[in-house]
């Protein structure tokens, strides 16, 4: 499904795990610090598995391995380096045919294609990789009708949900990516009184603490690769979502040794 409906039960909790750019043993740093993924523990991971790190292969082998093992617990959300122009330009298709072959890369983008765009928690968490719309009055079923098969396009629906960003002002502008949307407070609070949601979660930018809280509290976006790029010195972190007040509750954590 293109968009996939979660359940939380009232005493349990989900975590969410926002973009890990093959940095292989920080992930490894959040099943030390969080747990194991199993039917008690459940992941969502919000996409950008690959690219830029050093062991993409290993980040998603152990992803899908997980899934395979409690695909009822482990939700792996697309995010917009899991595509075939990123993942050329980006370090994957490189690591992956250096490592094994290009047939199997082609396996990969195949199932990249296949990876839902949105999860939605309980009814009332809307998660996803980028963001929001240009476009006023999207509803969950028109992203239901996307066709997600597919490399996305430089723009429409389903590249701005890969590709945007919050800003702190109201409306719209062109995002500096080149793709998506800077949307403002105002288009988050729209669209979730559109759709009846409390919460939008997302990823796709780096957070100097692993994450940030904005529009009005409205919006958190999660980012999970400590010291990005090796580089960034910024912290990584994850949410913890209960069933009950569906409040995210980060926790953050340091880069680990590679």
């Amino acid at each position: 499904s293109t968009v996939v409906d979660v359940v939380v039960p009232h005493g349990e909790e989900i975590t969410i795990v926002g973009d890990i750019h093959g940095q292989y043993y920080d992930l490894l740093h959040i099943w030390e610090i969080n747990g194991d993924p199993s039917e008690e523990n459940p992941y969502l991971f919000n996409g950008d598995f690959v690219d830029r790190g050093c062991f993409s292969v290993e980040v998603i082998l152990a992803l899908f391995a997980w899934k395979l093992l409690y695909p009822q617990h482990v939700h792996l959300a697309r995010g917009n380096h899991e595509t075939q122009i990123l993942n050329s330009v980006h370090g994957f298709k490189g690591e992956l045919i250096q490592k094994y072959d290009v047939g199997l890369y082609d396996l990969f983008c195949e199932a990249f294609r296949l990876l839902p765009l949105c999860h939605l928690i309980n009814a009332s968490v809307f998660v996803v990789h980028g963001g929001l719309s240009w476009n006023d009055g999207v509803m969950l079923d028109d992203i239901r009708r996307l066709d997600r098969n597919c490399e996305p396009g430089v723009e429409g629906l389903m590249a701005d949900l890969l590709w945007s960003d919050p800003q702190p002002g109201e409306g719209r502008t062109a995002s500096k990516r080149g793709l998506g949307v800077m949307f403002g407070p105002d288009v988050t609070e729209d669209f979730l009184r559109l759709n009846d949601l409390k919460l939008v979660v997302r990823s796709h930018q780096l957070c100097q603490q692993g994450y940030s809280v904005d529009h009005r509290g409205r919006l958190v976006t999660v980012f999970s690769a400590p010291n990005y790029c090796d580089q960034c010195g910024n912290e990584g972190a994850l949410l913890r979502l209960d069933g009950v007040s569906l409040t995210p509750r980060p926790i953050t954590f340091r880069a680990v040794p590679h």
